[in-house]
């Protein structure tokens, strides 16, 4: 049997609109921190997997090759570009894991990078639109704020009004976010601030204000993976204790209801049943948080709560940081940013980094086991990842 892989080390640009021009800018900003960090020359990798959403980001397509420009010691490395909407950097960090564990090769280079504010916000919103069912949800103004206004709507004509709720979770990453030096926006901008719509926080679509959207941002984020017989002889391994792929029906109209995550509750329930642990025996999350609605609608898909009662779950303080399972101590994408490519890369280093203990201001004390929710769309791709410290 293939020996399993584990993160071996790990580097994450500043997110934010960044002075950096392009994709090939950020990789060389961060692709050779990464190796250093873990300890593995260039010419040791095997195979380079790059996440990018692009989609008319930048003109440059055949993404994978800028690895070769951006280091030329990579460049006789084969590399592939994988895309799986705002789970690109899970896709191509899974892909990653596949290679390693079919035995195809012992070291692998994940890089998850996206420019996004080199364009206007409107045309930015109409690019990210393409990830959704476009013959049924195209015509969504201001792009997936309209379409997850749409489910914040159905949400709150079915269980309540829940807006305060939604406040109290973006008042909570923001003042996460405030211990994370990389994070797009580390302010705390307070509960009464993110729950009043006023010309600093307005309506952005449906019930959806602008404190519960992430922002459009710059980065890159990079994994090194080895496999166990090489990660036991570097600094620190990360192992994988279980992970799971699960996908659901893209358009809305084919669910239940547009607020059932049922392929991100699949994702969950599995990959705890592969590790063999409960949410109870996990020391902290970071979660998909694109926008308010969504991180409360993946504490009922995660099962920290019943349906319609994702509420209760930040009213009672269970995922703050001194909470029983603290979510998203980065900030999340709300606040530590969200460059679509770099994203599920950018989770998994900053889960990584609590459980080597490296994690700084953020640091949640004695973390063992960490998980990780990616997903792509509205809960159309899901990726649940279970982490712990190998060494």
């Amino acid at each position: 049997m293939a020996s399993k892989a584990c993160i071996v080390g790990w580097s994450h640009s500043p997110f934010g609109k960044l002075d950096i021009p392009d994709a090939e800018g950020l990789i060389a900003a961060t692709v050779p921190a990464a190796l250093a960090h873990a300890g593995i020359a260039p010419e040791d990798v095997e195979g380079i997997f790059l996440g990018t959403y692009n989609s008319g980001f930048m003109p440059q397509g055949f993404e994978a090759g800028l690895v070769g420009m951006a280091v030329p010691a990579l460049r006789h490395v084969p590399a592939v570009r994988l895309e799986n909407a705002c789970a690109t950097g899970s896709a191509a960090l899974y892909s990653a894991l596949d290679f390693i564990e079919a035995g195809r090769g012992r070291i692998a280079l994940v890089v998850g990078v996206e420019k996004m504010t080199a364009i206007a916000p409107a045309e930015a919103a109409a690019l990210m639109i393409h990830a959704s069912y476009v013959p049924e949800e195209g015509h969504f103004i201001l792009g997936f704020a309209g379409v997850f206004g749409h489910i914040a709507q159905s949400y709150f004509q079915r269980f309540g009004d829940q807006s305060d709720a939604l406040a109290m979770i973006a008042a909570k990453n923001h003042r996460h976010a405030v211990a994370n030096p990389l994070a797009h926006m580390p302010r705390d901008l307070g509960f009464d601030f993110c729950n009043t719509v006023s010309d600093r926080n307005p309506l952005v679509a449906g019930p959806l204000r602008r404190t519960d959207c992430s922002p459009i941002s710059d980065g890159a984020a990079v994994l090194v993976l080895a496999s166990e017989d090489v990660a036991a002889g570097l600094p620190r391994a990360i192992r994988f204790r279980a992970r799971r792929h699960v996908n659901d029906f893209m358009a809305l109209s084919r669910r239940e209801a547009p607020y059932v995550f049922e392929g991100a509750a699949r994702a969950w329930a599995g990959a705890l049943e592969d590790a063999g642990v409960t949410l109870d025996d996990l020391d902290l999350v970071e979660t998909h948080d694109c926008f308010t609605i969504a991180e409360m609608l993946e504490y009922e898909a995660m099962g920290l709560a019943p349906r319609g009662e994702g509420h209760r779950v930040i009213r009672e303080g269970v995922t703050a940081r001194d909470g029983r399972l603290p979510v998203n101590l980065s900030g999340g994408l709300k606040a530590r940013g969200h460059p679509l490519g770099a994203t599920g890369v950018s989770m998994h280093v900053m889960a990584a980094m609590q459980l080597a203990g490296e994690a700084g201001a953020m640091q949640r004390p004695g973390a063992t086991l960490a998980g990780v929710f990616n997903m792509g769309g509205a809960a159309v791709a899901n990726y649940t990842s279970i982490l712990e410290r190998a060494q």
